[in-house]
């Protein structure tokens, strides 16, 4: 009788040291961004399906730094001081052009700090903006789904091998694998690539 409660009570502690771990590396999340409400509603839909503005015209640094970076004040007002200047979002935007500040927009996308990435490697193997922020071009406001997510934790728990979700570290290598493959890239997989 002894015996089959030793063996219950380890049993009951081996699960609960797995449903811990699972929890743990859950709640571990990589500074997942969540969609947030901006002080500006700024329409991607309208400026770059109607206008055809490209990404880089706005994330101007992506091309040449780790950070996409966002545009001025002065780059927005550029357009702005005449068209639908009589809107209210506008209105906004031209409240922190005379007061001369920038806007504070809420950040979206994040890694961890540990982590690097750079934007202009990216682009310079050819890389679309939407590979990894997906249609931003159809998106009226902009949310990302990124980190490690519970679901997936107990999946590969049990044996189970769900892709992993955007903007993580898995995500990440599949892709530089795919790309190695598929278009002789020589992306690398070492972890100090991205990892310091």
């Amino acid at each position: 009788m002894r015996a089959k409660a030793g063996v219950g009570a380890l049993g009951l502690a081996l699960l609960a040291i797995l449903v811990f771990l699972a929890v743990s590396s859950w709640s571990r999340q990589p500074a997942a961004a969540r969609p947030s409400v901006q002080p500006i509603t700024f329409p991607h839909n309208v400026h770059v399906q109607t206008y055809k503005i490209d990404c880089q015209y706005c994330h101007a640094d992506a091309r040449r730094s780790e950070y996409a970076g966002l545009p001025s004040v002065a780059r927005c007002m550029g357009c702005h001081k005449i068209t639908a200047a009589d809107k209210p979002e506008i209105k906004k935007l031209a409240g922190y052009a005379a007061r001369s500040e920038p806007i504070p927009w809420m950040r979206i996308y994040k890694v961890p700090e540990f982590t690097y990435f750079p934007h202009k490697a990216h682009l310079r193997a050819g890389l679309s903006c939407q590979t990894c922020h997906g249609p931003v071009e159809t998106m009226t406001t902009v949310g990302a789904r990124t980190g490690p997510r519970l679901a997936n934790d107990l999946l590969n728990l049990v044996g189970l091998r769900p892709a992993p979700p955007p903007v993580t570290m898995g995500w990440c290598i599949e892709c530089h694998r795919r790309e190695n493959a598929a278009r002789g890239m020589h992306a690398p997989l070492d972890c100090v690539t991205c990892h310091h």
